[in-house]
């Protein structure tokens, strides 16, 4: 055994690269963070051979003093913390003082500052081999440059581990695209060999912000997103959430940052994954640029050398304000919000925001909005809402109905309910449920509350009025800006499922306590959970009892799960609280079921609608809540605009 002894500086410093600097990307990373933090206004970042040659980032910061530049290369030298408290709520991006010295360990590099105060810059120079600071005066403007050459010099197994160029600056400009959608109020500029990839300015107004986003994330993203900006609790949660029709194969396209910081973390991505659950393909991931703020105390970073995870001190509270914000802002998402502004033809019907019946009801500020009109495709808050908005129309369809006709199309449409009901008899409700769900679904397809009535009878809808029915299985429809097609099956489908829901949680939970109560074989960890979280189970209507260290006893389950596998949904549960501090595996189980008996219970293939019927069901679609995706995440209609018409006929060429 070797005798124990202290590790001299240069090889420490290298160790500790070997968690900070692991290519190219990373050492921008840090060196980025560092100039936000020293305020700067302005980067531009210079990278040659995907930044394995050279990396030079200006900035316009405060700059570092002559006396402080030695000290800045140095390991654990900060100005962020200086005592534990201040580690207990950082606000800055860095904290640690690590990161100059790894990446000096590690390659050639040369510091460049200068502050207002004094009459010119200096300079220090590093080699990796010798760590000796070489200090000097140099000429520099009130900021600082850093130029980092040859990169892993002095440590060739590290540089074989390198990609190709491509891959790597692939890699640096994603670290320059988060940082870039962290900080609005800061320029960005990015050269590759000489040529010009990004040049950002500051974004200040939402138009120019808008834009930012649009040239990092694309065009579309802007054009298929939907604005939040909810504050509750001290919690505020802003940005751009995409629709469901915009989802992507891969998580290529999210972004969330906490307190200005990006970072990948289960809790959210849970919260995510919950609010997308009922409107999201199976196999595809949600986009969304989001921004959390909070108090800086109430969140720990430092719990990961890259500073990617971070711990929420209340979980469970951040995990409920993600989900409940999310769902209901894509709940609120309507056809006119998916069309261009030329169709809106006439101001939506009021509808209510859930936020009353929602966790978060003392919400200092809510504002909820389709992509602004700088996109192309948005509304602003006073248009949707009818305070004072103004459209820009084409002239009205020449055929609308009259309120006379569309009165009667609501008493018509009324009758596919009743008859909808008919497919699923009791055999088939007790199949997916019981007779309980029977009451609180099906029966009440048969009482369809009456729809308001458009008060100017001509301005088109936004679903425009039905044609003619195709193969009973698609309606067709016209409004001011082309054809809409429409899923008949599926658009009833959802409209069915979400009344059901409605009227599920209208009359709560409802559990039956079981004649013989079932032993459940947990961990001592999972019996501890449940224990803790009693009044949580209750809550869902699960009662239980610990009868020892590693057994639980169920003593009364929900009425709608009294056929499904109450072992493995218990441990799912347990799961879920003690990984994120809550579950929706019970509401998730009773929401299939109200969804298979929507499925049952909703127009059919095949079934011959009249006109009254079909227009009656496009009104529906413009007032519930995620008409756009069926219960399976399914499209439920599609529009196209004259002008895609026309390009298919080559008309005017």
């Amino acid at each position: 055994m070797k005798p124990i002894r202290l590790l001299d500086n240069r090889l420490a410093n290298q160790i500790a690269a070997g968690e900070v600097v692991e290519r190219p990307a990373s050492v921008v990373k840090e060196l980025l963070e560092n100039s936000i933090d020293a305020g700067a206004g302005r980067l531009t970042v210079e990278v040659e051979n995907g930044g394995v040659k050279l990396i030079r980032i200006r900035d316009d910061g405060h700059g570092i003093p002559q006396e402080e530049l030695a000290l800045a290369l140095s390991r654990h030298a900060t100005s962020k913390i200086s005592e534990l408290e201040d580690l207990e709520g950082v606000a800055t991006l860095g904290f640690r003082g690590e990161a100059l010295a790894s990446i000096s360990s590690v390659s050639r590099l040369t510091l460049t500052s200068n502050v207002a105060e004094q009459e010119s810059g200096w300079q220090a120079r590093v080699e990796g081999r010798d760590m000796e600071a070489q200090v000097m005066p140099a000429p520099h403007p009130v900021g600082t440059t850093i130029e980092v050459k040859d990169l892993f010099f002095n440590t060739p197994a590290r540089r074989k581990f390198l990609r190709t160029e491509k891959t790597e600056f692939s890699h640096l400009e994603e670290v320059v695209k988060r940082l870039a959608l962290s900080r609005f109020d800061v320029g960005f500029t990015l050269r590759h060999n000489q040529r010009s990839v990004h040049q950002l300015r500051p974004a200040v107004t939402q138009a120019e912000k808008d834009r930012r986003v649009a040239a990092l994330c694309s065009p579309k993203f802007i054009e298929h997103a939907v604005i939040i900006d909810v504050a509750a609790s001290g919690l505020k949660l802003y940005g751009w959430v995409g629709l469901p029709t915009f989802s992507r194969a891969s998580a290529d396209l999210q972004y969330f940052f906490v307190n200005g910081r990006v970072i990948r973390d289960k809790l959210v991505a849970h919260a995510v994954r919950q609010a997308y659950r009922d409107v999201l393909y199976s196999g595809r991931h949600p986009t969304f640029v989001l921004y959390l703020e909070l108090d800086p105390a109430m969140v720990d970073v430092n719990v990961h050398p890259t500073k990617h995870e971070v711990r929420f001190r209340d979980g469970r509270t951040v995990h409920n304000f993600l989900f409940s914000t999310l769902n209901r802002a894509l709940g609120e998402v309507r056809p006119e919000d998916q069309l261009p502004p030329t169709v809106l033809t006439s101001p939506p019907q009021p509808r209510a925001s859930g936020v009353d019946a929602g966790e978060f009801q003392g919400q200092e500020t809510i504002h909820l909005s389709a992509a602004p009109a700088s996109s192309g495709t948005g509304y602003s808050a006073s248009e949707r809402s009818g305070g004072g908005g103004s459209y820009d129309c084409r002239p009205a369809l020449s055929e609308v109905p009259s309120s006379g006709q569309v009165k009667r199309q609501i008493e018509a449409y009324s009758q596919l309910y009743a008859t909808a009901a008919e497919p699923l008899n009791a055999s088939q409700a007790r199949a997916v449920g019981d007779d309980a769900v029977q009451e609180s679904g099906v029966a009440f397809l048969a009482t369809v509350p009456a729809q308001p009535l458009p008060e100017n009878d001509a301005l088109a809808p936004p679903l425009g009025y039905a044609i003619a029915q195709l193969k009973g299985i698609y309606i067709l429809a016209e409004n001011d800006q082309g054809m809409i097609l429409v899923d008949m099956h599926a658009a009833h489908e959802r409209i069915t499922y979400e009344r059901m829901k409605q009227s599920y949680q209208e009359q709560g939970i409802r559990a039956q306590p079981l004649l013989v109560p079932k032993s459940v074989s947990v961990s001592e960890r999972e019996a501890d959970c449940a224990e803790e979280n009693s009044e949580y189970f209750s809550r869902l209507g699960l009662t239980l009892e610990r009868m020892g260290p590693e057994t639980l006893l169920v003593r009364q389950i929900p009425v709608m799960l009294q056929n499904a596998d109450v072992d493995k949904l218990l441990r799912d549960v347990l799961s879920d609280l003690m990984q994120h501090g809550t579950s929706d595996r019970i509401e998730a189980h009773i929401n299939e079921i109200l969804a298979t008996m929507a499925c049952h219970g909703s127009v059919r293939a095949n079934r011959k609608l009249s006109i009254e019927e079909m227009n009656a069901l496009l009104r529906d679609m413009e007032q519930t809540e995620r008409s756009g995706q069926c219960n399976h995440g399914r499209p439920t209609w599609t529009m196209l605009t004259m002008d895609q018409l026309d390009k298919l006929f080559l008309r005017g060429r």
